[in-house]
């Protein structure tokens, strides 16, 4: 994980902060298109030649007044990327955009605490930037990363490994099923909602995206209302993490075992506009539910509920979600029609009625206890169909 704390530049060192961007956007899309010329018996530079091809570039160029160290981490970077790349583990590496991929890494950290409040980093060719100290620090720093968003603002963050949660055991366990209307529903009955936008703000953020798609390309009104669009965005992304973190504490340190859907999110938000010659059906349907889904961040939640378990022996299991949602979580009898609608469940076989998700939830939970053994039953058509993804303690 990665602790993020706000920057707070001077003028001046704003200045700096954007070549160091750009340079190091520059050096990693330089290098990328010489990866994308590989051709059989064409092998391209490797990692050594690379770096002497910026040494020489720094002697000759505008490179030379920018940042070495700044530069050559871009470098850097990109051979990690392409061994990620290359192991399967990450996606193959992608052009940096200005205004979109701005950021650099800063390899020797100096931090400097000012107070309880504030505290310096040295940065190359900036001297000590000011960041807000808005949680301790790591005990150990590794690599640190300036970033900076669309809205303007600018983050470090320093590499450390999830802190040790500390808690109790209770023996209760829990099934969480996640949702659109409700983003998580748990076994037990309880219903989280992520805060998004007040419907003042989801208003603004209308009118001004008509606003944006009237305005001339280039143009610094353009600019200006794309700024402001930006910061509303980034305003419901802040409320999303911090009921992401908040949610996941309390339930890692509420529950000793946690059943969560298996869930393929990335396929889930693929669009279905199709080709030319094959054309999808309900695109505008489907982009509005892929948009309901990614505001509901699933795979954050997941993610940083598998982190916080793995430091304290919370066990996380992720079950085939396949059918939770229309068997009944009494009788087990499965068909589409228990689903009446959205949120009312109705088993025709025995008659049981409950929510819709908290049935969902509790289905959840009896897989999630079938496959690791400590009773209840996965009512799954095969053994490979409840998968358990345990957290090492």
């Amino acid at each position: 994980m990665a602790h993020r704390y706000r920057l707070g530049p001077t003028p001046d060192q704003l200045s700096m902060l954007a070549r160091h961007c750009a340079d190091a956007r520059f050096v990693w899309n330089l290098a990328l298109e010489q990866a994308n010329c590989y051709r059989p018996g064409r092998p391209t530079p490797g990692s050594a030649e690379r770096s002497r091809q910026l040494a020489e570039a720094r002697r000759e160029t505008w490179l030379g007044s920018g940042s070495s160290s700044v530069q050559q981490q871009a470098l850097r970077d990109f051979d990690q990327a392409l061994r990620n790349w290359w192991a399967g583990t990450h996606r193959r590496p992608r052009w940096r955009k200005a205004g979109i991929d701005e950021g650099f890494c800063v390899r020797d950290v100096s931090v400097v605490r000012l107070n309880r409040r504030w505290a310096t980093l040295q940065v190359p060719k900036c001297g000590p930037v000011r960041f807000r100290l808005s949680r301790p620090l790591p005990a150990r720093y590794g690599m640190a990363r300036i970033t900076s968003d669309r809205s303007g603002r600018w983050h470090v963050s320093f590499s450390a490994p999830q802190p040790v949660f500390k808690r109790a055991p209770t023996g209760a366990v829990v099934g969480l099923d996640v949702g659109v209307v409700a983003t998580l529903t748990t076994s037990d009955g309880q219903m989280f909602h992520s805060p998004g936008l007040r419907p003042g703000e989801s208003q603004r953020l209308r009118r001004l995206q008509r606003k944006l798609a009237r305005q001339e390309k280039g143009s610094k009104r353009r600019d200006k209302t794309r700024t402001a669009v930006a910061r509303l965005k980034a305003k419901e992304a802040d409320r999303r993490r911090d009921f992401i973190e908040q949610t996941t504490t309390s339930l890692v340190r509420d529950f000793d075992l946690i059943a969560v859907e298996d869930l393929a999110v990335k396929s889930m938000v693929r669009s279905a506009k199709g080709t030319i010659a094959t054309p999808g059906v309900n695109v505008a349907a489907k982009r509005g539910l892929n948009r309901a889904i990614s505001a509901q961040g699933w795979s954050m939640l997941r993610r940083r509920l598998s982190d916080k378990a793995a430091t304290c022996g919370v066990k996380v299991v992720a079950v085939n979600p396949a059918h939770t949602s229309q068997r009944c979580a009494a009788c087990g009898h499965t068909c589409a029609e228990n689903r009446k609608n959205q949120a009312v469940f109705g088993c025709r076989d025995c008659g049981h009625e409950a929510n819709a998700d908290v049935n969902a939830a509790v289905n959840i939970l009896a897989a999630g206890l079938a496959v690791t053994a400590r009773g209840g039953t996965s009512r799954h058509r095969g053994p490979d169909e409840a998968r358990t993804q345990p957290v090492a303690a």
